[in-house]
């Protein structure tokens, strides 16, 4: 387990890239990013192993397979607050996913699937910012089996495990600082890196009260994640410490709600509720191996509020079957961000956004489809009143946020045999 940070990341960081509040990226296939992940009772391909196992027991008796990649554009953020202000780096990243489904053996069903359920790199150049968040890297990947079993010819259950592995990079800067204005991070840097390995599980329902009806429940649990690795402090250039260091931050619990409705066979309507309980995470503390840092100690031990709050996610996704062997896809969604204006930092300014995405899948022959996604998500501008947030306005202006958001591109393949 090298180095500390992915907590760090995961806690402050982590969700943004793209797409969800908090660090969550739900949009892990094809059909999940054209319809802005409202894809849950109505799932249809090797991405029903992640998204629903349950619906498994209703998929024809043969094996499937998918595989995609996700290109995420993520632009600067821009903070406005006059010889304070400065934008964020660009970013651009890869993001795959694997998906596979098994045949029948009776009544049960097992698939796996292999993602990136959140990760996010946030870099800033400019002094103000460099002093907390030069960098926060976080990488997660998961891997996640899962069975199915059908109870009824209308109603299946589904479970999983949640191997989840993360790692990641935090580093500041305040070298800058001094000259431009008196604050406790003048002068002092840190370089962290981690990793993790750490497991939880996945639940699922699905019923079909009539053969165009189908209703969803899903859920899965948190999974602590217990960073440990090392970091070096460092004040007016010289080392203060530099040995073991850990951090523990939560990647929350989610239940998701879902219908879809179908028509003549052709188009597909659902409606999809998500909760997301970011609650559990209260505060990030980190611990230096039981060492005293001395002078440091307030800005880089001192337990850091959180405070963060469960959210709601509203989507709409629908679904059209065409003539032509394609089917076309677009999706909606309002996501609320868990991090209140008090509680803002350079690492993750996160804010509510309007989710929009569209994308098509083309029957190519009877067991091979290919497809591409495109999702936008827009942040909406954050205001900091004077004395709101000392951390990112420490001045007695109003300072801002505006810009950031993501452009996501996903192209895949999948195949049946």
């Amino acid at each position: 387990m090298n180095k500390l940070v992915k907590g760090l990341a995961l806690s402050v960081v982590a969700s943004s890239v793209v797409m969800a509040g908090g660090y969550k990226i739900p949009e892990q296939s094809i059909n999940s990013m054209a319809l802005g992940a409202a894809y849950v009772a109505h799932t249809t391909g090797a991405d029903t192993a992640y998204y629903n196992p349950a619906n498994m027991a209703f998929m024809a008796n043969k094996q499937y397979v998918e595989g995609a990649v996700t290109i995420a554009h993520l632009p600067s953020n821009v903070y406005s607050l006059g010889a304070f202000s400065g934008e964020s780096e660009v970013e651009n990243i890869a993001i795959p996913n694997f998906h596979y489904v098994a045949n029948a053996m009776g009544d049960f069903r097992w698939g796996v699937s292999l993602v990136a359920p959140g990760g996010l790199t946030k870099r800033w150049k400019t002094p103000f910012q460099k002093a907390s968040a030069e960098e926060f890297t976080l990488k997660i990947v998961e891997l996640n089996p899962s069975v199915s079993y059908k109870i009824l010819d209308n109603l299946s259950v589904g479970a999983g495990v949640r191997v989840v592995y993360s790692e990641g990079i935090v580093k500041s800067n305040g070298a800058q600082l001094s000259g431009i204005i008196g604050n406790p991070r003048a002068n002092i840097a840190r370089d962290m890196e981690g990793d993790t390995i750490e497991f939880g599980y996945n639940m699922a329902l699905a019923y079909k009260p009539t053969s165009d009806i189908d209703f969803a429940v899903t859920y899965r649990s948190k999974v602590d994640l217990n960073e440990e690795g090392s970091a070096t402090l460092l004040a007016g250039g010289q080392t203060v410490y530099k040995g073991d260091a850990s951090v523990s931050v939560p990647l929350p619990a989610a239940l998701n709600v879902s219908v879809a409705k179908t028509w003549n066979d052709r188009f597909t309507l659902e409606l999809n509720y998500e909760r997301t309980y970011w609650s559990a995470y209260k505060a990030l503390d980190f611990e230096y191996g039981g060492a005293n840092i001395g002078p440091l100690t307030p800005v880089f031990d001192a337990p850091i509020p959180r405070k963060w709050e469960d959210t709601n996610t509203f989507r709409i996704g629908a679904t059209v079957k065409m003539d032509n062997k394609l089917t076309a896809m677009m999706g909606f969604a309002i996501d609320e961000t868990p991090v209140s204006v008090s509680h803002l930092g350079f690492e993750l300014p996160d804010s509510d956004a309007k989710i929009f995405s569209m994308g098509f899948k083309y029957q190519q022959s009877e067991n091979l489809s290919w497809g591409a996604a495109f999702l936008y998500d827009s942040k909406e501008s954050i205001t900091v009143a004077a004395g709101e947030n000392t951390k990112v306005n420490p001045s007695s202006f109003p300072a801002g946020f505006s810009e950031g958001g993501a452009f996501l591109t996903t192209v895949g393949v999948a195949y049946e045999f």
